[in-house]
């Protein structure tokens, strides 16, 4: 049953329905529809596999996401009259008028979707997804299916290997919504950067839409835009426990200063007031929300001097300030001397909340440079991540594709010049294996009319890449890695939340072994084929070939 449009669940449903209409599609997929249904094969039965040929990033894994928004898409995929229209003014004029009227009537009551579960682990050429239906119905779910699943599951993973390259303790936040590819590249980079390993986002409506926690305070121009104390108002506060007047905080604030470049040794007159008028009336309006950026001029001269001020008072009020930002220079550098002018200030007035001040660092943060800053002395608690995280710099597309198996019963296959580019024919099961220590090691494609491989008996099977040579392999885990998810028109399994899948993508990623999570020059992961679809593939290549030979 559809969620209440007031919930959460439903304005996330009625999202999809207002992003992935059943016209988000390429012109061909209908072409292709209708050429079907004049040929009277609209209804017989198709399976469709969604799998990727190379794992990203130069990686050993990937993350599968966007399955909860392709099964929104399923449930809700209907054609109205105005779609109607539009399409008989794009196809071609003798297109029969009884096609429109065959598309009114088309939904996904007939289409079975089967699916590695979201926020696994995937690797390449294994499907990820199968679809089984009618035959004109499952091609028109094409390109919105691939939309929904590429750029999702790339985002993921780009988030995933800033995760690891910035190890488990150091708080995420995705901060790219101004350098996304619209807004709704901006959502969706928001949404699966948290379910990659992203702790908070600065984009509003994605933690209205998923729950992501949301986090922000002032930017630079905030602060460039004050001159002088002067323009603070108010200028007083109460203190924290509501008990006595109001304080000027100003002047307490300007009192801390002396104090605090007393201590440092700094000249008061080098001190930008404008900077300090900013921070004394952020903290006058948010108290308990004190994190500002301070380096719009000079952070040792200026802006880290006026924060220990301010935040001095806010102590001295009984308030609790969060800690600052560095956005520019050496970042590393920076927050080792701020740490230990903060250490300073937390012995010299006895004030413990000034040692366990956050020291937050944004600047165009890409994979590599998180890697270096791991590497390097620092004590920055928290990393912004933009740009290089939602545009995939590195890489921008996963290269999703989806590819006919099956028609009829009966199994199909691309033979390719390119042979990267042939397809492994026939609906299949997929199984992961997993060694003793419990890591998986091999990924086995068999026809779906095998049994199961058993943990604990060998097998032989055929690593895809090789030399058509057989490896016997004992598993001592069997995970069947499919399950059916959305059936008759409904889904068939629970939906599950942003955090509970940001849960699965880390449990799946800690059983991988190291050696496949390393960012640079991973082990390859192994996919092989089953004895049987392997003489499969090797039987259709011979009728293909049979097929040129004799034409």
């Amino acid at each position: 049953m559809a969620a209440p449009s007031t919930s959460p669940r439903g304005t996330l449903e009625r999202s999809v329905r207002e992003r992935v209409p059943p016209l988000l599609t390429d012109l061909y997929q209908f072409t292709m529809a209708y050429a079907y249904w004049r040929a009277g094969r609209n209804q017989e039965p198709a399976v469709f596999e969604l799998f990727f040929r190379d794992n990203p990033f130069g990686g050993g894994f990937s993350l599968f996401a966007g399955l909860q928004d392709c099964l929104l898409f399923l449930r809700g995929f209907r054609f109205t009259e105005h779609d109607v229209e539009f399409l008989r003014s794009v196809l071609p004029p003798t297109t029969d008028p009884a096609f429109f009227q065959f598309l009114l009537g088309l939904d996904c009551s007939g289409v079975t979707l089967r699916s590695v579960p979201e926020g696994s682990v995937a690797f390449a050429r294994v499907p990820v997804m199968e679809v089984e239906g009618p035959l004109a119905v499952v091609q028109l779910l094409e390109t919105s299916l691939l939309c929904l699943v590429n750029y999702a599951s790339l985002v993921c993973s780009n988030a995933a290997r800033f995760r690891l390259a910035a190890g488990p303790k150091r708080m995420l936040l995705e901060m790219g919504l101004r350098r996304a590819q619209g807004p709704d590249g901006g959502l969706s980079a928001s949404r699966y950067a948290h379910i990659g390993g992203f702790d908070l986002t600065s984009n509003v409506q994605a933690g209205f839409l998923f729950g992501i926690p949301v986090v922000g305070t002032m930017a630079h121009s905030y602060v460039t835009s004050f001159t002088s104390l002067e323009e603070v108002w108010p200028q007083t506060l109460v203190a924290a426990n509501g008990a006595g007047d109001l304080v000027d905080v100003v002047s307490l604030i300007k009192s801390w200063l002396s104090r605090v470049c007393e201590l440092l040794g700094a000249e008061p007159g080098r001190i930008h007031e404008g900077e300090l008028a900013a921070f004394s009336s952020y903290a006058i309006a948010y108290p308990q929300n004190f994190l500002p950026v301070i380096d719009s001029y000079s952070v040792a001269r200026s802006g880290l001097l006026n924060f220990c001020a301010v935040a001095l008072a806010l102590c001295q009020l009984g308030y609790r300030p969060v800690g600052v930002r560095l956005d520019s220079g050496d970042l590393c550098r920076q927050s080792v001397d701020v740490r230990r002018v903060f250490r300073l200030c937390s012995e010299r007035f006895s004030v413990p909340a000034f040692e366990t001040l956050t020291i937050v660092g944004t600047n165009n943060i890409s994979e590599q440079s998180m890697t270096e800053l791991t590497k390097k002395e620092n004590e920055i608690d928290a990393v912004g991540v933009g740009t290089h995280l939602v545009t995939c710099t590195k890489q921008p597309s996963l290269g999703c594709v989806y590819k006919l198996v099956e028609v009829r019963g009966r199994p199909r296959m691309k033979i390719s010049e390119d042979p990267k580019k042939s397809t492994v024919p026939g609906r299949k099961a997929v199984y992961r294996l997993l060694d003793p220590e419990g890591h998986p090691f091999l990924d086995l494609l068999c026809l779906k009319e095998e049994p199961p491989p058993k943990a604990g008996l060998p097998l032989s099977c055929y690593p895809l890449g090789g030399e058509n040579c057989p490896a016997a392999v004992t598993p001592a885990q069997v995970i069947c890695l499919r399950q059916e998810v959305f059936s008759k028109g409904q889904v068939t399994e629970r939906l599950c939340s942003a955090a509970e899948t940001r849960a699965k993508v880390q449990s799946s990623l800690q059983t991988l072994h190291p050696r496949h999570k390393r960012l640079h020059e991973p082990d390859s992961y192994t996919v092989a084929l089953s004895e049987k679809l392997h003489n499969l593939i090797l039987e259709l290549q011979e009728a293909s070939g049979n097929f040129l030979l004799a034409n």
